[in-house]
């Protein structure tokens, strides 16, 4: 049997994965990527190189909030959660996503 092969994320869609996910509950970020993989059944894995700074960035703009906790596993870590801009923002990402993939779609099928 071929192991599965991770895809690559598309341009735009990190901080969409991350803001859905954190709609559920607060979360560290090694457990976003970990809920991210599972969800996606090993094929969309995110890399603590691009999830950090993609973090860094929402935090910044307002999307998520930090505080820091304690994970599972007895160690200190930071906690994100979603802020009231960052639901608002999930939205307009999620539509346009939807919009994108149509458009693709609609190509794939009649070019």
């Amino acid at each position: 049997m071929t192991p599965k092969k991770s895809a690559d994320l598309l341009p735009g869609t990190l901080d969409l994965l991350v803001l859905r996910t954190l709609v559920r509950e607060p979360m560290h970020g090694y457990g976003i990527a970990e809920r991210v993989k599972d969800l996606s059944h090993d094929v969309l894995q995110v890399g603590e190189s691009s999830l950090y700074p993609a973090l860094q960035r929402l935090l910044l703009d307002g999307y998520v909030e930090a505080t820091w906790g304690v994970s599972d596993n007895n160690r200190r870590a930071r906690y994100y959660a979603l802020t009231a801009a960052g639901r608002k923002k999930l939205v307009v990402e999620r539509k346009e996503f939807d919009r994108i993939i149509t458009a693709i779609q609609t190509v794939l099928e009649f070019a």
